[in-house]
């Protein structure tokens, strides 16, 4: 559960903005609370997921620190949101990762990869870590076996542990209302359904990604279109390494095309594409962070997003060296270091902050399935 005071917060925070709602018109957050009188724990949960941080509300509003009344609405559902990953994490037991030793896991998690990829190498592997002839043939170093059973099982459990948090996200964010909302009840109706796809289309195209102006804020009256431009680039990036990973298994399995694969081949197109992506995108967002205004930076929230960030900048350049380097003796250590960072990358993506573009979907989701039957 939330905490006590986070929640108190939360709603001495909403009920201030909803008597004044001078910032009705920046976001779906602010069009969500007004549909409020009271702000459950739950409630509070959707609209902090909802929030995309544009920072619009913060300039704007009179209440505003070194104001009594202290509102600051970026910060407060900054802090809800983490609360809520924690809340809805599954198994319960790694909640703690959201808050706990953000950096040092990733790094022991790598390192556990390492060892085990390494161990698999020199069990299983046809030629040794250092033996000459292997080219850039990755399956003489882990084998494909191996490969696939040690990815396949731990992608499967980090999907699982992402279907259960988002599913009790939002039973918790739709917790009696099921029974006097028949679009969160039952999306059948072709209005909710064209409303479910709007909400993917924005979540895709980050419509919600700024506020009342053209782009995100970075400090007052100044607003940057990059922050969007970069978290495009990094999504689309991991998409399209996904593709291609995906692409590969299907060459492989499906049609008997071992890897390696050529530089024209789709799977390496679809990889560097998305490789370069996860450099660019990454790299930008802790550039941009450097510039933005202090007010804007929320402790918590951004050792949480460094440590995600460096995961993804990690395993995209290791993986487009050892595309590079492929062919060099260089390619046994690389895949294992590889390996490893993916391995952790995979461990690591119900626990950090790659959930919050699962709840925000949802958040959205729901948002748009409120507009749909207020319209009918």
């Amino acid at each position: 559960m939330l905490s006590d005071s986070l929640v108190k917060q939360g709603q001495h925070v909403m009920t201030v903005c909803n008597a004044c709602r001078y910032c009705e018109a920046y976001c779906p957050v602010f069009v969500a609370m007004e549909k409020q009188l009271v702000f459950s724990p739950g409630e509070l949960a959707h609209l902090s997921n909802l929030c995309h941080d544009c920072g619009e509300c913060l300039y704007a509003c009179q209440f505003a620190p070194p104001h009594e009344f202290g509102i600051d609405v970026p910060k407060t559902m900054a802090a809800l949101r983490i609360e809520s990953y924690e809340e809805f994490c599954w198994p319960g037991v790694f909640s703690g990762a959201f808050r706990r030793n953000r950096t040092a896991m990733p790094v022991a998690l790598m390192l556990a990869g390492m060892v085990l990829l390494f161990m698999l190498a020199s069990a299983f592997g046809v030629g040794a870590l250092g033996a000459p002839g292997l080219g850039a043939n990755f399956y003489r170093v882990v084998p494909h076996d191996a490969m696939v059973s040690v990815f396949g099982a731990t992608g499967l459990f980090a999907a699982l542990a992402l279907t259960v948090g988002v599913f009790r996200f939002w039973r918790s964010t739709t917790d009696g209302r099921a029974a006097t909302s028949p679009a969160i009840a039952v999306p059948a109706q072709r209005g909710q359904w064209r409303a479910i796809l709007r909400a993917f289309k924005e979540a895709g195209a980050l419509s919600h990604l700024h506020g009342s102006g053209a782009d995100c804020t970075t400090e007052e009256e100044v607003r940057v279109p990059w922050r969007r431009v970069f978290h495009h680039l990094t999504f689309y990036g991991f998409l399209l390494c996904f593709a291609s990973t995906t692409v590969a298994a299907i060459y492989h399995i499906i049609f008997g095309w071992p890897a390696p694969y050529g530089y024209t081949s789709v799977p390496v197109l679809l990889g560097s594409a998305g490789g370069l992506g996860l450099i660019i995108g990454p790299a930008g967002l802790v550039a941009l962070r450097q510039t933005t205004d202090a007010a804007r930076v929320y402790p918590d929230q951004r050792s949480l997003n460094t440590s995600f960030i460096a995961l993804l900048f990690l395993t995209s350049l290791t993986g487009l060296l050892l595309l590079v380097l492929r062919h060099t003796s260089w390619m046994p250590p690389l895949l294992v270091v590889h390996l490893g960072i993916v391995l952790a990358l995979f461990v690591m993506l119900p626990y950090g902050k790659f959930v919050h573009g699962i709840y925000r979907t949802a958040a959205l989701v729901r948002f748009a399935l409120d507009e749909a039957a207020d319209r009918h």
